[in-house]
């Protein structure tokens, strides 16, 4: 008996331990769910100069990886691979449309792939899009073969973007694409004129070689390094040159015709998209707010039947039917919690179907392009490839060369 009497004080010790241990974790929770988050958005830069034409560089974004080969297997991460690719032509075109505004560049162009040679190429990866954040990772490059920059933009979207009543302009996530052609333009105005031409003399005789190597491999060195350098110029009235330039108007003449695609997507996805984002913002915060909720009850549940099992193991009757009844309640907490956690996996549930909708809304159709008696089908990059093919097809019949395969 004496025995019990020593022990008991030791388990109430470890008891109560417990308990304190368990509210602590339960108030450290409750304290870190409070978010700032602030409305600071970032204005485009617009070149205050009249850039002369000759410092003008075309410029090619490429439509987003969607980074579904990064994305985690999370619910945390609301990622739906049919949105991700409507995403990854909508955020193509938004840049796109920023740096256009910004009248810093020449032409401005959304492209299905790295294939066309121009001045200066865009690409993106989609690191995290749920209308409530959006994480991007850009990577500016140029015809040189030099990287200007990679790096990765992060916005919150403030809650004003979506309201209904008093509706905002533009994109919600606006700011991230400024910065971008904020980025890039002060890089470009960091070049000197003779960077810049002779830039855009190494993408005339990049897309020169891809058709004729034989004639404009000697125009081109490249370092260990991957950059490009002019090592000569052929004559301004080389018959070889005249061609390829003729050539490479057409393959623009193409890619302004692609401009109108992306456009059309991109208009037909605003309203559907912003509907989708809208909606998401608030899941996602619910969801959060949900699994918090959740965790607290596991803990306070778990607090509930230690200390239930605790008293049913005391000496006397009363302990051990109080016991009985924190052990009940405990449960009850417990399962309160694994119902909340089931309402956000419903949430996550409704967030795929619609994620399901949006692509059915704003899936591309296929679009013919006739020249002579040519058709192109098939997808964006499809149809490219084709065109690539048909602009070697006319090089070849005018010069008789046999070209590169590009």
């Amino acid at each position: 008996m004496s025995t019990n009497q020593s022990t008991r004080p030791v388990k109430y010790q470890l008891f109560t331990r417990a308990i304190a241990f368990l509210l602590t974790l339960v108030l450290i929770n409750g304290c870190t769910t409070t978010e700032v988050r602030t409305t600071a958005f970032t204005p485009l830069t617009i070149e205050d100069n009249n850039v002369p034409e000759e410092r003008l560089l075309d410029v090619g974004v490429i439509q987003f990886n969607p980074g579904l080969d990064v994305a985690q297997a999370d619910e945390d991460e609301l990622v739906f691979p049919e949105l991700r690719q409507a995403e990854s032509r909508y955020m193509a075109v938004t840049l796109a449309d920023s740096l256009q505004s910004s009248l810093g560049w020449g032409a401005v162009r959304v492209i299905p792939s790295s294939r066309t040679n121009i001045d200066v190429t865009v690409s993106g990866r989609i690191l995290q899009s749920d209308g409530e954040k959006l994480t991007v990772e850009i990577t500016v490059s140029d015809s040189r073969g030099q990287l200007w920059f990679t790096k990765q933009y992060s916005e919150n979207a403030s809650h004003y973007a979506y309201d209904r009543k008093h509706p905002t302009e533009g994109d919600a996530f606006q700011g991230i694409y400024n910065r971008i052609a904020n980025d890039m333009l002060n890089y470009r105005q960091n070049l000197s004129n003779q960077q810049i031409v002779e830039l855009r003399t190494i993408s005339e005789m990049r897309f020169a070689r891809d058709f004729s190597p034989q004639a404009f491999n000697r125009y081109l060195t490249q370092s260990a390094e991957g950059v490009y350098f002019l090592s000569a110029l052929p004559a301004e009235n080389d018959p070889m040159l005249q061609r390829v330039r003729k050539i490479r108007e057409r393959d623009y003449l193409f890619v302004d015709t692609l401009q109108e695609y992306y456009g059309t997507f991109a208009k037909s996805m605003e309203v559907p998209y912003q509907e989708w984002r809208a909606r998401s913002y608030e899941e996602v915060r619910e969801m959060r707010e949900l699994k918090r909720k959740a965790r607290n009850h596991t803990i306070m549940g778990a607090a509930a039947i230690i200390g239930g099992i605790a008293a049913a193991g005391a000496g006397t009757g009363s302990a051990q039917a109080a016991g009985q009844v924190g052990i009940g309640a405990g449960g009850y907490l417990v399962k309160s919690a694994f119902d909340r956690k089931s309402d956000a996996k419903m949430h996550l549930e409704a967030l795929q179907e619609l994620g399901d909708s949006i692509e059915a809304e704003v899936e591309p159709q296929i679009v013919e392009l006739e020249d002579r008696t040519i058709t192109l089908t098939g997808t964006v990059e499809n149809q490219y490839r084709q065109w690539r093919e048909i602009l070697k097809e006319i090089y070849e019949a005018e010069t008789g060369a046999v070209s590169n395969s590009i």
